[in-house]
């Protein structure tokens, strides 16, 4: 408070003017200390949900038109069905339809994900609510069209593309053929089991029995899938044939290792896209998705065992001599920089067969390879054969991701394929055996394939945790954006 004294003007303190200030600002630091920053029931902004994904702080346009929401909700599931078809997790669907649905305009948008279908619903203001639902009911191994479907997505969010645009390159995505013809994916499968067999330690005879042996499985298997027969059954004929022609070779005394040949295809017929994004799901907090596809998964584990059972019990009872599943005398692993190159190249193979882009073979080999040097690091270290490939996975997950966004791709096509050469296909094999034709080893093979079990979903828990480790360090094309604005 101002008095006057003549012709200056000074500023003079009344009495209790000291005292009541003070007395406000202890108030207004103990409000702070016992009332929260928002009421405790009030809802998150959906577009908040995009924290930490790749399609953070996207370009929401303001000048978006209510009478076209319909059209973002259609454009907004069509791209929900292909990013499920071709294997993105629960939590990637959710984020890309947040972020094309908000870059579009419409703020008020509430997102379903229930195991196969997408449920959209929009209630705008002043304006009839609109729900619209799709069921997925097909699959397809197309990772070249999951990474570019995720490019489509970030330009999106950029504000490089409007929704006609968008619509226009999403149907040439869907439509495009894969990157690789079907002879070229059978040979990388044959090639891969072969790969596998190198890196455990079989011989040359193992592997050309392994390469026949895969390129008969694949041709079955799309035979059946062409006549609709479902998964379970032609798994169970896949793992049957291998199983088949492993006996058939023991039988004309051939010189092999017939465990590691079994072994080796087992591998290639493993849900890992699967089990990976499961446990995505389930960790990300979509517990029905998560639960479908453990669910699908264990069917193909049960699959698995029943054709190896079949074909082992087939051919005992046509007298056929037993499997030496002991094959520790007949494993000659390599050295370790050969085992780095097999790790490599087994990574690069099946990326073929799952049609990733031809310009991430290499990052994925090298990925995978960097992986193997960190097992056997941490190998060294006492971590033992159980801890050292979940210490490997959630490199993996980490490399994966901040590779995969440099890329231009979800991390999920560096990440899979990568985790391939760790999982346990031996112990499975070995596990099966003792259950099926064993009587006596039934609690030892009942251990042995809960241990197998045990290492897969580690692996792929490692893979989850990695990628969220990841997640400071590998920027999206919001967030990318944002920081050279303020540069």
């Amino acid at each position: 408070m101002a008095v006057k004294t003549g012709p200056a003007t000074r500023p003079v303190t009344l009495p209790g003017s000291a005292q009541s200030r003070s007395n406000y600002a202890a108030k207004r630091v103990l409000r702070r200390l016992i009332q929260g920053d928002a009421p405790p029931t009030a809802p998150m902004s959906l577009v908040e949900r995009l924290a930490g994904s790749p399609y953070a702080n996207p370009t929401i346009r303001v000048d978006a038109v209510e009478d076209s929401a319909r059209k973002t909700l259609d454009f907004a599931l069509e791209l929900a069905e292909s990013l499920f078809r071709y294997g993105a997790g629960a939590l990637e669907v959710e984020t890309s339809v947040i972020a094309v649905t908000a870059s579009f305009g419409l703020r008020n948008v509430d997102v379903d994900i229930n195991n196969q279908s997408v449920t959209i619903n929009y209630a705008g203001p002043y304006i009839t609510p609109i729900t619209v639902l799709r069921v997925v009911r097909s699959w397809s191994d197309n990772y070249a069209a999951l990474a570019d479907l995720h490019a489509l997505v970030s330009d999106i969010i950029v504000g490089d593309l409007d929704r006609e645009t968008a619509g226009i390159r999403m149907e040439e995505i869907t439509s495009r053929h894969k990157p690789f013809p079907r002879w070229a994916v059978r040979l990388a499968s044959a090639g891969f089991t072969t790969a596998i067999v190198l890196f455990l330690g079989g011989g040359l005879v193992a592997c050309l029995l392994s390469f026949v042996s895969t390129a008969l499985v694949t041709v079955v298997q799309q035979r059946l899938g062409a006549w609709r027969i479902p998964e379970f059954f032609t798994v169970a004929a896949a793992s049957a044939i291998i199983a088949g022609l492993a006996q058939v070779a023991g039988v004309f005394h051939v010189p092999v290792a017939q465990g590691l040949v079994i072994a080796g295809g087992l591998i290639l017929l493993l849900p890992t896209m699967r089990l990976v994004s499961a446990t995505q799901d389930a960790v990300n907090g979509f517990p029905v998705s998560a639960a479908g596809r453990y669910l699908s998964a264990m069917l193909v584990f049960a699959a698995i065992a029943a054709g190896i059972a079949i074909s082992l019990v087939v051919g005992v009872n046509l007298g056929v001599p037993r499997l030496d599943i002991d094959v520790t005398g007949a494993i000659n692993s390599p050295p370790w920089p050969v085992m780095v190159v097999l790790s490599a190249v087994s990574a690069a193979l099946i990326a073929i067969v799952l049609q990733t882009r031809p310009a991430l073979l290499l990052p994925t080999a090298g990925v995978t390879a960097a992986a193997y040097l960190v097992m056997i690091v941490a190998g060294s270290t006492g971590l033992g054969q159980r801890l050292s490939p979940a210490v490997a996975s959630v490199f993996i997950g980490m490399a994966a991701r901040i590779v995969a966004l440099r890329m231009n791709a979800p991390s999920a096509v560096i990440a899979v394929p990568s985790l391939m050469f760790m999982f346990p296909g031996m112990s499975i094999f070995q596990a099966v055996y003792g259950i099926s034709i064993e009587g006596s080893d039934l609690t030892v093979g009942a251990s042995t394939l809960f241990y197998a079990m045990t290492v897969i979903l580690a692996l792929a828990a490692g893979v989850v945790l990695g990628d969220n480790l990841a997640r400071p360090f590998a920027k999206g094309p919001g967030e990318r954006r944002r920081r050279n604005r303020r540069r």
